[in-house]
């Protein structure tokens, strides 16, 4: 959330509103601000009555798919005697979102009541917080919450003399992208290589330790305690029919204010780019990702498109992670898209051979582009590595490789075409801010 001073309507600061306190992270603070008391509410209710609250009240998974946060819950069998497990992914690696490593270094207590509230929802007595390992700090922090809340009866057994036991471990995964796929995240949790896995069976039928598991991310489960605090009313209040609620939307790039903007969903790019003081000063929009490098690219005549689920489809792309970054006019798109392609190719686990080879080989296509030794026909050749990608990779993770290709030929063919024939790069890389243009 910015600190800038914006209208009163545009923002909904929840899961942020405390940020600006220098103690925000503390159990103290936490519950000066109303911090707990809707997890005392939540062990008074029926199990199936909070499942059936998250799913009346539309939340749908924050993590980039979208699916209904209650549904999922409601998939776990009731016949299974196997114990249920909670993981919540916070491996948060996609190119351009960081929602959710702020959010537990400024507040990791309304994570971990959210895990308990979701833990007791679907009568889970262990649950996992798989965290990204780069971010030690985030680590720590989430660790010493974790403690305190141990100490203050609201981990372990008998949470607030209801009955109910649970126990929170938090795990540092070792780096890899993949494994911000829900199976590859399972696997890595297990001890083993983090590589996606084939479904059915999916992780509500057998998932960690071939158990049934719920996987959701740390802005989905961090929603569930004002949810239960405020009603579902209050939360289909925002957002649209089909995406209600609030969310974060990660502005980074060529924008004045970056930051985090908390927002009812629906919020169009240009009341977002109105409170973070537009794009740079003397430039113009060229195009932006709606979530992240993985969903397809939009221009400026998508400015005023609903950042929904469902409109943001409509208009072609998908809202992903609401990781919207922004590129001016000194941008070059075959660059900015190499810099992508050659991160997936560096990422893919190597599993499948579309996803394996397919990025491998647009790398060498789009430096060839670059460097102005590529032909017109290459285009083409992009294309059909991207067809042979899309819907064909063992997980998502080549279909949000073709994504930024596939958009930006579609976008901004001629630019791709310039690089051909003026035999190079038309922009001066000296004067581009394209994220590792000036390294």
């Amino acid at each position: 959330m910015t600190t800038d001073a914006q209208p009163a309507t545009a923002l909904t600061p929840v899961l942020s509103r405390n940020w600006d306190r220098p103690d925000s992270f503390t159990l103290q603070s936490y519950r000066e601000t109303g911090g707990y008391e809707a997890l005392r509410t939540a062990l008074n209710t029926d199990p199936d009555s909070l499942v059936n609250m998250v799913k009346s009240s539309g939340l749908r998974g924050r993590g980039g798919a979208g699916f209904p946060t209650g549904m999922k819950w409601s998939f776990l069998p009731a016949d299974n005697p196997k114990p249920r497990y909670l993981v919540v992914n916070a491996d948060e690696s996609e190119p351009g979102t960081c929602k959710d490593i702020p959010l537990m270094l400024a507040n990791p207590h309304v994570l971990l009541e959210g895990i308990v509230i979701s833990a007791y929802a679907i009568r889970s007595s262990q649950a996992f917080i798989y965290v990204r390992g780069e971010v030690l700090h985030v680590i720590r922090r989430l660790k010493h919450a974790v403690a305190e809340a141990y100490d203050a009866g609201l981990l372990g057994r008998d949470i607030l003399g209801s009955g109910f036991d649970l126990d929170v471990v938090v795990h540092a995964g070792a780096g890899a992208y993949i494994c911000g796929e829900e199976t590859a995240l399972l696997d890595s949790l297990e001890g083993y290589r983090g590589q996606p896995r084939l479904k059915p069976p999916f992780p509500a039928v057998s998932g960690l330790y071939a158990s049934p598991t719920v996987v959701n991310n740390v802005e989905s489960i961090a929603s569930v305690p004002s949810i239960v605090a405020n009603g579902v009313e209050w939360f289909t209040a925002m957002g649209t029919e089909k995406s209600a609620g609030f969310g974060f939307f990660s502005l980074s790039g060529h924008v004045a204010r970056p930051g985090q903007y908390e927002a009812p969903l629906g919020v169009t790019l240009r009341e977002l780019l109105d409170m973070a003081g537009g794009v740079r000063a003397g430039h113009e929009l060229k195009f932006w990702t709606p979530g992240g490098s993985s969903t397809p690219i939009l221009t400026d005549e998508h400015l005023d498109t609903p950042l929904d689920f469902e409109s943001v489809g409509s208009a072609g792309s998908m809202l992903g992670t609401r990781a919207l970054q922004i590129f001016d006019d000194t941008t070059c798109v075959v660059r900015a898209v190499g810099r992508w392609i050659a991160f997936y190719a560096h990422e893919s686990c190597g599993k499948c051979t579309p996803c394996r080879e397919g990025n491998f080989w647009m790398v060498q296509v789009l430096d060839r582009l670059e460097k102005g030794e590529g032909t017109e026909d290459e285009l083409d050749k992009l294309l059909d590595i991207c067809d042979n990608l899309l819907g064909r990779a063992f997980c998502a993770l080549g279909d949000g490789a073709a994504s930024p290709v596939m958009s930006s030929i579609q976008h901004f063919r001629q630019e791709y075409i310039d690089h051909v024939e003026q035999g190079g790069c038309p922009f001066d890389h000296r004067k581009s801010t394209v994220w590792g243009a000036d390294s």
